[in-house]
């Protein structure tokens, strides 16, 4: 491929990642607003579940192909870079309180489906009826969601006692429709033409691996975080990012399992640091805020130092 072929491709995808996330945050914005729940709830649920998709994607059909180390460090490594860089770019951007009512109990399953994935795969192979503990978190988050956003209904709505036309939620729905497959197939584009000028560059396939393919897959998380920033929803950021990671570690890999046929082997890189690491930044994600009911620009830095650190061990 010609280099300029690639170089355009690249720009269209970074344009449609850049447009689709203005679309995709304010049509989750008109959601929460019209709806009364609030938006860190939004961020948790509604955000969470679409921006997850290329995850949820990329790990089962690398499963279905046979690629089952791509299926299982997809899962494990965007967790750990929503954390790391993600979430660490966010406070140190936006540094904000946190509502210990909203945060505890989705924190609280955060850390436990990466404990529990650590602990199920330690002897190099997720089967599927352990596989259903981490299913059973994912039951406990959605069951979490559905009370606040009843609760958030109930105290917000009535008060405002807004009514929306037909004609505007479809506007607004399809806004935020077309905004996640903007974000989709732009990164789509970024990450394969990413790859393909970095190696007419000359940089290493090992390098364009870690890099590209790790953080590719968390573009709609960072996209999402990066326009949250530019509008002050630093709620709706936190929301994407934690809810993302619960799904990502509870959902993904026993999906995977079982289109496998009930067993999947993991790795030892997986065993010995990939999930080691994911372990740790939760630790360090969510020990602040629920201690003291703020993050910290301080913690994003650390947790941005943590994941270089990560990067480093990993290409070294």
């Amino acid at each position: 491929m010609e280099i300029w072929i690639a170089v355009l491709l690249f720009l269209l995808g970074l344009v449609l990642i850049i447009k689709g996330g203005d679309w995709f945050l304010n049509g989750a914005v008109w959601i929460a607003e019209a709806t009364g729940v609030p938006r860190f709830i939004i961020g948790a649920t509604v955000v969470s579940l679409a921006t997850t998709l290329p995850e949820l994607t990329v790990s089962l059909t690398g499963v279905l192909q046979g690629e089952v180390d791509l299926a299982v460090g997809n899962a494990v490594g965007s967790v750990t870079a929503n954390l790391g860089l993600i979430l660490g770019i966010s406070l140190v951007c936006i540094p904000s309180r946190v509502s210990r009512k909203q945060f505890e109990f989705k924190a609280f399953l955060m850390v436990c489906g990466a404990a529990l994935l650590l602990v199920l795969c330690r002897g190099g192979v997720l089967t599927t009826l352990p596989g259903m503990l981490l299913f059973v978190i994912f039951g406990l988050y959605l069951w979490s969601n559905l009370r606040d956003a009843r609760s958030g209904m109930a105290e917000n709505r009535p008060a405002r006692g807004r009514t929306v036309s037909r004609r505007q939620m479809v506007q607004k729905l399809a806004l935020f429709a077309v905004g996640i497959a903007a974000i989709v197939a732009g990164s789509r584009l970024l990450i394969d033409y990413g790859s393909e000028l970095a190696l007419l560059m000359g940089v290493p396939s090992s390098i364009i691996g870690v890099t590209m393919v790790a953080v590719g897959t968390s573009l709609p998380e960072l996209v999402t975080t990066l326009t949250a920033i530019a509008k002050k929803e630093a709620s709706m950021s936190v929301g994407n990012i934690i809810g993302a990671n619960v799904i990502d570690l509870t959902m993904i890999l026993p999906a995977c399992t079982a289109v496998s046929g009930g067993q999947l082997t993991i790795g030892g890189q997986t065993t010995a640091l990939d999930l080691p690491v994911c372990l740790l930044l939760c630790c360090a994600a969510v020990l602040p805020p629920l201690l003291m009911e703020r993050f910290y620009r301080w913690q994003g830095v650390i947790m941005l130092a943590m994941y270089a650190g990560y990067v480093v061990t990993l290409v070294t």
